[in-house]
């Protein structure tokens, strides 16, 4: 595997070992977005405001170190790298900071419990800052391994599908541990989250965190980067030469207007995936007013919504393009928010709710692996600014996450039973709409075309035998 790139389509422990490697990430990223603006607000009695200012601080810190991470990842070439591996250490290193710091941000404040909310908010914000970073370190050179490893575009779009359907997995765990706790633990059918329960989203912490080392284990023993072979002698004019490709490449991609609107795509896609997820559980706790257990379980029912997604993607025909797979994660997302927008009965808080979660979970899940594959076409063979292209759109993805649920809780307060029933269907329909738009509006280029997504089946079939250069 050193200088060749492997058949994944063929190594299912390769295929195994990637898709957990991200598996840590995603079961803090699940906590993060469905249960931090309920364990704050409702928990440790934050007000909505309060809380939506730390998911910002933590959404900003996040945006501001992917596109360093992806750049200084795309730029790493030291005897540890050669050896190991660039994007491997990387991942190493964003693995060590998540660990020293997730399982504060989900605890009462040590030694301080008792203080004012804006002082604790100092004490949680910094633990916040070491776990995004830590966090974003591991998204980033988890998403750039997959041009690395594979030339082809229907094989790359397999490999993204296969760390969906982890992360799929790894929220179901979450999901399912959450509702196995709440319903052992809880003292009545109806009771709703409040602060007695701080013990049991510790807990929870320390089981999926339990998973989440394990499968990096995992990951860092199974999958290997393609060695460089450079002895330590070479490496001083490796990394000159490197730099200067790699600075030219990065311009490049950003004179390409492509970048932009997938990056538009992106940005939409997220904010219809982590909003809705985000807001979920206080509209179930506020508006519907359902118990505690309904947390988890809705929830849970979005990502079997989102299970079924990514074995969709996995058998999807080569013939079937990028903008029709939007379009049809889109129309199932935008049926569940119009669904959310009507009047709620006994009936539909009961039966239907499960209904829209799903619709909601699917469609969000095609819409987000679409968009990653179009990212992962924009990068095509010019791996050395993979990390830098992917770092670029986290950024826009964890920027207008952030400053949209922090706006979100601003009004919040005071707000009436109805407040995110509407937001959730005006937000997120709104977001699903303008991904659409950005995607329908993507050019059908010419097979002659030098642009960077030429060949990469966004208007037309995948093409498994197109080499690097007709990627460019």
């Amino acid at each position: 595997m050193d200088n060749e790139l492997v058949d994944i389509s063929t190594s299912l422990k390769l295929q195994f070992g990637y898709g957990v490697g991200h598996i840590l990430n995603d079961v803090c990223a699940s906590l993060w977005f469905t249960y931090l603006l309920v364990f704050f607000h409702l928990v440790l009695e934050f007000s909505s405001s309060q809380s939506g200012n730390l998911m910002l601080i933590g959404q900003v810190v996040d945006a501001i170190a992917t596109p360093f991470v992806g750049y200084h990842s795309d730029h790493t070439n030291n005897i540890f790298s050669v050896k190991y591996g660039r994007r491997k250490l990387w991942h190493l290193f964003g693995t060590a900071c998540t660990l020293a710091s997730f399982p504060f941000i989900f605890s009462s404040c040590i030694g301080c419990s008792m203080t004012h909310k804006w002082a604790q908010m100092f004490y949680f914000a910094s633990f916040i800052i070491i776990f995004q970073i830590g966090w974003a370190a591991v998204q980033i050179s988890h998403l750039s391994l997959i041009p690395e490893l594979t030339d082809d575009d229907h094989t790359r779009t397999h490999l993204t599908a296969v760390r969906y359907g982890f992360t799929v997995f790894s929220n179901l765990f979450v999901y399912v541990t959450t509702w196995v706790v709440l319903h052992i633990t809880g003292e009545c059918d109806k009771q709703q989250v409040g602060p007695a329960d701080a013990w049991k989203f510790r807990h929870i912490v320390y089981i999926v965190l339990s998973l989440g080392i394990l499968a990096t284990i995992i990951f860092h023993l199974t999958v290997r980067e393609r060695s460089t072979n450079r002895r330590p002698e070479q490496l001083i004019n490796y990394d000159n030469n490197s730099e200067s490709r790699g600075n030219g490449t990065h311009c490049e991609f950003l004179r390409k207007p492509h970048l932009y609107q997938i990056a538009g795509i992106y940005m939409s896609t997220r904010l219809v995936v982590n909003v809705s997820q985000v807001l979920i559980p206080l509209y179930l706790h506020r508006t519907l007013g359902l118990a505690a257990r309904a947390l988890a379980i809705v929830p849970l029912a979005m990502y079997l919504g989102s299970l079924g997604a990514a074995g969709v993607q996995r058998l999807a025909p080569r013939s079937c393009s990028r903008k029709l797979n939007y379009l049809c994660g889109c129309a199932c997302a935008l049926a569940g928010f119009v669904w959310i927008h009507m009047p709620s009965d006994d009936i539909y808080k009961t039966y239907f709710i499960y209904l829209v979660a799903v619709l909601i979970g699917f469609g969000g899940a095609v819409m987000l692996v679409t968009s990653l594959s179009l990212t992962a076409d924009l990068v095509g063979s010019r791996t050395e600014a993979s990390a830098f292209v992917y770092g670029l759109m986290s950024f826009t993805d964890k920027l207008a996450c952030g400053v949209a649920i922090a706006l979100i809780q601003v009004y919040a307060d005071g707000s009436g039973v109805t407040y995110y029933r509407d937001v959730l269907s005006w937000v997120c329909g709104g977001s699903a709409i303008s991904g659409l738009v950005l995607t329908l509006l993507l050019p059908k280029l010419d097979s002659g075309s030098s642009s960077l997504i030429e060949h990469s089946s966004i208007n037309s079939q995948d093409r498994s035998t197109s080499t690097p250069a007709d990627v460019l």
